[in-house]
């Protein structure tokens, strides 16, 4: 199974793409779609969605893996990280891809086996786990897999309703 995973974001959006094969997990490919801060919003939608298409149409990925929403008090950053949530699920929707969702602690569980798991730890086990040589940069692209790793243990438990 070819698992997409995404860390949404309308700065810096992360993406990996996995391979699950038996028990064993197999980089594809990853990394991270950014716009520019000066840019008006709608343009910042329209680069990320575009960018993700494409990547979809390069990679094939038979499933997404999308976390969700970590809720901070700047509700006006979190309105926009929604809009680019929002926009990365069109795009596999879109695309045909079958879209599931986990929390950040379901992640940490899935990869660290800890829901409180710290930052670093999660990107450890990233590293571990695909048989990276380092932890992807930025973040987001490490927690893009972690999102796909995530989807792979867990399997579709958590599937968005269309």
């Amino acid at each position: 199974m070819r698992i997409l995973g995404i860390d949404p974001g309308y700065a810096i959006l992360g993406w990996g793409i996995v391979d699950l094969r038996g028990n064993k997990f197999e980089p594809v490919a990853y990394g991270a779609v950014t716009t520019d801060k000066d840019m008006d919003m709608p343009d910042r939608l329209k680069h990320l969605y575009s960018r993700l298409m494409e990547i979809i149409l390069e990679y094939r990925p038979e499933v997404a893996s999308v976390e969700e929403l970590f809720f901070n008090r700047n509700t006006t950053t979190a309105i926009q990280v929604g809009q680019a949530r929002g926009v990365a699920i069109l795009a596999c929707a879109n695309s045909g891809l079958e879209v599931y969702e986990y929390t950040p602690p379901q992640i940490k569980q899935a990869l660290v086996g800890y829901g409180r798991a710290e930052k670093q730890q999660v990107q450890a086990m990233v590293k571990m786990i695909l048989n990276l040589r380092e932890v992807p940069k930025p973040d987001d692209t490490a927690d893009a897999l972690a999102a796909a790793v995530c989807h792979g243990h867990f399997g579709p438990v958590r599937k968005l309703m269309r």
